[in-house]
């Protein structure tokens, strides 16, 4: 199978299941409108798709949501299969994603550094 067929079907994966967490189709309490999907890598065979999680939630709540949606896979992939018109629906594994926050993290931090920088440069003009 074909590099781009995969990333086609991720990115429709990513798509599917970022509706069903935003339209409250999951009904598990640890899963919200908060968490994002991130990415979506599918295996070559079609057989498992790994998506990543990430969300504006602490590391532990994020952590939670995962588990709840690790919980509903099941539930996830059988209506991803009504809407999707493939041969086999990969079987889902969720993960959470820290990049975007860190990501945030550190920019935060290097926004800090630059004002702390441009605070004890003397004669600095802004």
């Amino acid at each position: 199978m074909g590099r781009y067929r995969t990333e086609r079907v991720g990115i429709l994966l990513q798509e599917k299941i970022g509706g069903l967490i935003l339209d409250g189709a999951i009904k598990d309490p640890r899963v919200d409108a908060f968490l994002s999907v991130t990415r979506v890598e599918v295996s070559r065979d079609l057989v498992w798709a790994d998506v990543f999680v990430s969300g504006y939630k602490t590391e532990e709540a994020l952590k939670k949501g995962v588990a709840g949606l690790n919980s509903a896979a099941g539930f996830i992939q059988s209506r991803i299969a009504g809407a999707l018109r493939l041969r086999v629906t990969p079987r889902l594994r969720f993960y959470a994603d820290f990049g975007p926050a860190g990501a945030f993290a550190l920019n935060q931090k290097i926004d800090s550094l630059i004002k702390e920088s441009a605070q004890t440069t003397p004669g600095s003009a802004d």
